[in-house]
């Protein structure tokens, strides 16, 4: 989006070190992608490089590396089924990264960090749409709960490290997300990657019919990751607070609907059935944005272009050609 020009610039990236944790992942590579445009070094470190988890490791990169802004973008993410077979690695990983890299942060002297969280963090019974001043106003949904704790506490840290240390941490918290690099596993991927891989395989194989998993009755709000990167990069730049940001695209529908829409996208032409017997999550999930767009900041993609692209990207992964 082109920023408004009497907007305050309160860090300006040109010339600034910056750098990526968790570069490679779906929401990371969207903000090395936005960052492309700015005139800035980029840092990065694969997991073979460096263990965001280890402590000692990522301090002693960071005195090194000498980064004056930090993406944490970091993490270990699923869907409903992987939050509800790997419960311990999901709190664990999720707060160890966010606490080794933020220490890491504040003994390296950075400029300012942006923390990315998760609409899950949300109540399960949130008012609609839900404000930033809902966190920690309700329980959690169970299915998720491990996960929204973690990322709990990731945004708790970078407000804690505000107060005490004048840290410039800042924490957003984007709404389901999807688009390229992301993970199009069956089961543990995003609902919106594991339909375009199920959906794709039933069209390549010609199942009768896909199986959806829950009632779909569920109503969602889906963000391209593109949009993520574009509005981290304007957060950056222009927001300086303790209030954790919401992103969202304002684009909300069923679950069903999003199905059909995938399947649509791929071009299965086939039955789609409802597992009752999975569970649905949150009965209903859409953020207000109202605070972000007050700063000037608006979504650009629609949802049908983005899964276009988001199955060409699944496509890529797999070397398949792209389809017309």
């Amino acid at each position: 989006m082109s920023e408004k020009a009497t907007l305050p610039l309160l860090f300006d990236l040109r010339g600034k070190r910056i750098f990526v944790a968790g570069h490679s992942g779906m929401a990371g590579a969207a903000i090395m992608r936005r960052l492309a445009s700015e005139s800035c070094e980029l840092l990065t470190a694969g997991r073979h490089e460096l263990d965001l988890r280890d402590q000692a490791a990522t301090e002693a990169w960071f005195v090194a590396k000498r980064p004056d802004m930090v993406f944490v973008a970091a993490g270990r993410v699923g869907g409903i089924h992987a939050n509800a077979s790997y419960p311990a690695d999901f709190i664990v990983d999720n707060m160890a990264i966010a606490l080794s890299v933020m220490r890491a942060a504040i003994k390296a002297k950075v400029g300012k960090l942006l923390y990315l969280g998760s609409s899950c963090i949300y109540p399960r019974l949130a008012p609609q749409p839900i404000n930033e001043d809902q966190l920690l106003a309700g329980p959690l949904e169970p299915t998720n709960e491990w996960y929204a704790i973690a990322k709990i506490a990731g945004i708790k840290m970078a407000q804690a490290y505000r107060r005490q240390h004048g840290a410039d941490f800042i924490s957003v918290i984007p709404t389901n997300l999807y688009g390229p690099g992301d993970n199009y596993h069956r089961d543990n991927g995003h609902v919106v990657a594991a339909l375009i891989r199920r959906f794709h395989e039933a069209k390549i194989s010609g199942a009768p019919d896909v199986v959806v998993w829950g009632s779909g009755a569920p109503l969602r709000e889906f963000l391209a990751a593109d949009d993520l990167g574009d509005a981290c990069v304007f957060v950056i730049k222009h927001y300086s607070g303790e209030v954790p940001l919401n992103i969202g695209s304002g684009q909300e529908l069923s679950i069903a609907q999003l199905a059909r829409l995938i399947g649509d996208t791929v071009g299965y032409g086939g039955d789609i059935v409802f597992d009752r017997d999975r569970p649905d999550g949150v009965p209903r999930k859409r953020v207000d944005s109202s605070r972000l767009a007050a700063l000037g900041w608006q979504p650009r993609l629609v949802l049908a272009e983005g899964l276009r692209a988001a199955y060409a990207d699944f496509l890529a992964q797999r070397g398949l050609p792209r389809e017309r």
